[in-house]
């Protein structure tokens, strides 16, 4: 019984880590899938901006190059401002020189940004799909209409081609995935391509944008061991799934074996088993031991010779295996907890600790606290990308401005904050002024002046508290903004 439930949990935590880890893969895969198509689409648009100038069968061929070439799609059309259909690929649709009539086609069309619907079934063909669609504008700016690509979910599309072979079927195990409003998208059943399953517990998680792995009950009353993990580039989300009752076939089929190949000359061999069976259990103890502490303190399984028990060994590999994908997905959650995953630097997080650390430890520093100027303006008018790429370029700036042992953290939106050891606020104004001045004149992702407005504290000349230092510098980065921006301003004026 100790071999039987410690060999068990073994199993269960090391499918559960397996499936785990292949629906990380599977969501980074799609998540590059996704943009790699939309990359397909705005290339394409970057192509048709002059389409009211160019021949019907030249915006024909193109479409066809771009289906043909690609296989993203399964079927792709260009619409203009008005809502007419241009060109559709494949022609056998025949919606082309119609007009969009589609919930979704109509949100692209209003949007005039990158655009990616949930799950819907299709008016003119009842198929049920997935829409993309890319803006396309003019030289002059003025917006023509889109170029949308469509996947057609109970067909074969490029996720068949990627997924439908996936070797975790020989497993016993198996995978789908789910759209944002819990219907499913791929399924080894087709069937139930489309059907909801939003009540699913996992399926739940996932909707609330969460990432794990558990013991759950899916709808039909199957115990499963699911792995699942949101997909970045669309909200969906990828589960993946082994059944309880193969472990549990595998564990009693193991314990059979063991007591077939033991009841009979357990009468005879009594003797023997008895000295042996310190022996025999010793391993397996071992291996108990550093199983329960597991998840409870640091685990490192020694890399010495191999047991002369089979099944100890291949407990030992497993456990191994086991210890060591848990380090590893740790030591990556612990780096993503630390880090904002746009610019790379530290996080809100991560710099609350820093300073709690100084204050115990009494270290004097000063803060800049930074505030890019008319940020919002950016966004309206360049886009959220552009507005993403002012960001790493401002955060770039503050790393290169400050010295190794100072820190520098993206607070949240375009709010920035540097910690200075050992400065005062003196030093720490000549600081901000570099960093100021250098954003100002430095070329930047949208070619147009950007300026950035700054507020600086002191501890403990000014606070010995974290939130009231925070406090202080952004009632000063606040006078600065009020004051007429791109300038520094001190707690103390």
């Amino acid at each position: 019984m100790a071999s039987y439930q410690s060999k068990k949990k073994s199993l269960i935590d090391t499918t559960l880590t397996l499936n785990y880890s292949s629906a990380v893969k599977m969501s980074q895969t799609i998540d590059s899938l996704f943009i790699s198509m939309q990359n397909s689409l705005r290339y394409s648009a970057s192509i048709l901006t002059n389409m009211n100038a160019m021949p019907a069968e030249e915006i024909s061929s193109t479409l066809e190059l771009l289906r043909n070439s690609s296989n993203y799609f399964n079927s792709i059309a260009l619409v203009d401002e008005t809502g007419l259909i241009r060109s559709v690929s494949p022609k056998s649709l025949g919606t082309g020189g119609k007009h969009i009539v589609t919930e979704e086609a109509r949100a692209a069309l209003t949007l005039k940004k990158p655009y990616v619907s949930r799950p819907y079934i299709s008016t003119a063909s009842g198929r049920l799909m997935v829409f993309m669609s890319e803006p396309i504008y003019d030289h002059n700016g003025m917006y023509r209409g889109y170029i949308g690509g469509s996947l057609y979910l109970q067909e074969k599309n490029v996720m068949n081609m990627i997924f439908a072979n996936n070797p975790l079927d020989e497993l016993g195990s198996y995978f789908y995935i789910v759209g944002s409003n819990g219907h499913v998208l791929f399924h080894r059943d087709k069937n139930r391509i489309g059907e909801d399953i939003s009540e699913n517990q996992v399926v739940k998680k996932l909707l609330q944008h969460r990432n794990g792995r558990e013991e759950s009950v899916n709808l039909r009353g199957e115990e499963l061991l699911a792995g699942y993990v949101n997909v970045p580039a669309n909200g969906w989300g990828v589960v993946v799934v082994s059944p309880i009752r193969v472990i549990t076939e595998q564990l009693n089929a193991q314990i059979l074996a063991i007591l077939l190949y033991t009841l009979t000359p357990f009468a005879l061999l009594m003797l023997v088993v008895i000295l042996l069976a310190r022996r025999l259990a010793q391993p397996f103890v071992s291996l108990a031991n550093l199983v329960g502490k597991i998840g409870t303190e640091k685990v490192e399984l020694p890399e010495g010779g191999r047991h002369w028990n089979r099944e100890a060994n291949l407990l030992t590999d497993a456990i191994r295996y086991a210890v060591r994908e848990i380090a590893k997905q740790t030591d990556q959650l612990t780096l993503e907890a630390m880090t904002d995953p746009l610019t790379g630097l530290t996080n809100r997080r991560t710099l609350e600790a820093i300073m709690q650390k100084w204050l115990e430890e009494e270290t004097s520093f000063s803060i800049i606290m930074m505030d890019i100027d008319r940020f919002k303006s950016i966004n309206d008018t360049y886009g959220h990308q552009a507005g993403d790429d002012v960001l790493k370029h401002f955060a770039n700036i503050i790393a290169s401005s400050i010295r190794p042992g100072d820190v520098c953290c993206r607070y949240g939106g375009e709010e920035f904050i540097a910690l200075i050891p050992h400065a005062s606020s003196r030093e720490a104004y000549w600081v901000a002024e570099r960093i100021r001045n250098t954003l100002e004149q430095r070329s930047n992702p949208v070619g147009k002046t950007i300026t950035v407005s700054l507020g600086i504290s002191h501890c403990p000349t000014h606070s010995t508290s974290a939130e009231a230092l925070i406090q202080l510098a952004d009632q000063a980065l606040y006078r600065a903004k009020n004051s007429g921006r791109n300038q520094t301003i001190t707690a103390d004026n």
